[in-house]
């Protein structure tokens, strides 16, 4: 029997906290110990204790730890709980990051079709505490960042399989939008058109791939991706010198 959630803890975003239905103003130092719980999982006294307050000598740390438990309880009853020397989340509080991260790798592990109803835009849905420059904070975001591209690309490609091709789309260009260098979703982009026979759309993708990687690295695509209309292109110059010839 799953546990009834009474707390939800958002990340994506920003921090959010709603209890039994309501939302609750939460103090920074809870802020950071339930987000680092809730990116982390069970977590030693010590270590936790070390990561939120770097500078404090380790008695203090600690100190300021015990009372960061007690007030994050006092706001929501069971939100935190300990057990001897370890630190974790009440087994009843919802998290929008296990969420999605448990979604995203339902995508990648699928074999199968996936419910009509799957809406790619759930996996870009909001930046990792924005705002926040806390240093233990920017592995959880790269991981976040790389999940989310390559879970945006596999349902491409699914949707695209299954002729859903405007959402495939919609997926393969929301990997763009959040890293226009990445040249694997510039291959599904050009992919999906050619899947749905729009030749001119995907030989404008792939200038746009080449411009881009030309402007920003000083470099050229990859073979791999210029083999995806290396023979399309040769039949469009072949037809434009035609064109050019019967003009004459």
């Amino acid at each position: 029997m799953e546990p009834v959630v009474r707390h939800q803890v958002s990340l994506l975003g920003g921090f959010r906290l709603v209890v039994d239905g309501r939302d609750v103003e939460a103090p920074a130092a809870t802020q950071r110990i339930v987000s680092v719980l809730a990116l982390r999982g069970r977590s030693r006294r010590g270590r936790l204790a070390g990561m939120l307050w770097p500078d404090a000598s380790e008695a203090r740390a600690l100190a300021s730890l015990r009372t960061a438990i007690w007030r994050a309880n006092q706001l929501a009853h069971g939100l935190i709980g300990t057990a001897h020397d370890t630190v974790v989340l009440g087994p009843d509080v919802d998290v929008d990051v296990t969420r999605l991260v448990q979604g995203a790798h339902a995508v990648m592990a699928a074999r199968g079709p996936l419910p009509e109803g799957d809406d790619p835009a759930r996996y870009a849905s909001g930046d990792l505490l924005p705002g926040w420059d806390d240093e233990w904070l920017a592995g959880d975001r790269e991981r976040l960042r790389q999940l989310t591209l390559h879970v945006l690309e596999a349902r491409a490609v699914q949707l695209a399989r299954s002729g859903r091709f405007g959402l495939a789309l919609e997926a393969a260009l929301g990997a763009l939008r959040s890293d226009p260098l990445r040249e694997s979703a510039h291959r599904t982009v050009i992919r999906i058109h050619l899947a749905e026979g729009n030749q001119a759309e995907a030989l404008h993708a792939y200038a746009e791939c080449a411009g881009v990687l030309r402007r920003q690295l000083g470099v050229a695509p990859s073979p791999e991706t210029s083999r995806l209309v290396a023979t399309l292109a040769g039949a469009v110059r072949s037809a434009r010198g035609a064109s050019v010839t019967m003009g004459a």
